[in-house]
């Protein structure tokens, strides 16, 4: 098989990067297309007890188990399926089963510090970063927890005050610098997405050619 293209999205929380990478995947037969998410790769915590868990700062590179991403899409990359943790915030670790995926033409690896890793990164062949106002992103944080993970209004306002912002400030925003494109208010900028699925589309069609 020849050399999968990997795409890196990232952004701040809520900044719409995951609707980015699902626009990209919709647009692309399920045969060549597959998404990593790096929340899937947070650390197992079987060791700690659950009010220990829940202390974890995700926003945090350390949250983050990256030797083992680099191994998934390093296998990946050489034609070898692989594992994937699933995560459960609920109860904030990983649980026993696991996603087998197969490699395929191009990967989608999206999460808050893709680009923080100098490791990651060298694996990518085009970096993107989703740039969204705060006010948005925050908003859109608070309604995800609230609904998906079960958290309340209170508890979600503190995280970010406490662990999300400052880690934003200190390892998601000064990733940026990395990325090889921009998109402005991600999740709603069609032109931007329609760019990147034509992009995509020709990488595909090269590859099949060959």
């Amino acid at each position: 098989m020849n050399k999968p293209i990997l795409i890196g999205i990232t952004g701040g929380t809520g900044s719409g990067k995951s609707t980015v990478a699902k626009e990209i995947f919709k647009s692309l037969p399920e045969k060549n297309i597959v998404i990593i998410e790096q929340d899937s790769y947070y650390k197992e915590q079987s060791h700690l007890s659950f009010e220990e868990r829940t202390k974890t700062n995700y926003d945090h590179p350390l949250a983050f188990d990256n030797d083992l991403l680099i191994e998934h899409l390093k296998d990946l990359i050489d034609g070898k399926k692989i594992e994937k943790p699933i995560y459960d915030f609920e109860i904030h670790n990983r649980k026993k089963e696991t996603i087998t995926v197969e490699p395929k033409d191009i990967i989608i690896v999206e999460g808050i510090l893709i680009l923080d890793d100098e490791r990651v990164r060298d694996l990518l062949d085009i970096k993107i970063y989703v740039d969204t106002d705060p006010d948005i992103r925050i908003i859109r944080r608070i309604i995800r927890d609230i609904r998906e993970r079960g958290r309340t209004l209170e508890s979600v306002i503190e995280q970010y005050l406490t662990t999300v912002r400052p880690a934003h400030l200190q390892f998601v925003e000064p990733s940026k610098k990395y990325a090889d494109i921009i998109i402005p208010e991600g999740g709603y900028n069609k032109v931007a997405i329609d760019l990147m699925v034509t992009k995509v589309k020709s990488i595909i069609a090269q590859k099949q050619s060959m």
